[in-house]
């Protein structure tokens, strides 16, 4: 292709869809994170519940 001095060239990455696109991954690896936490603590109660 030709390139225009001057030309002012526009972004390809869609600001404020990958920023609701990031939130929504911070929020589903903090859910995740507490049900792991949540089945830890199951699993250490089990574990106590059974000596």
């Amino acid at each position: 292709g030709k390139l225009k001095q001057g030309a002012l060239e526009g972004s390809n990455v869609q600001v404020v869809e990958e920023m609701v696109d990031m939130i929504a991954a911070q929020r589903t690896y903090e859910m995740n994170t507490k049900v792991l936490s949540a089945a830890d603590n199951m699993l250490q109660y089990l574990s106590q519940a059974a000596r």
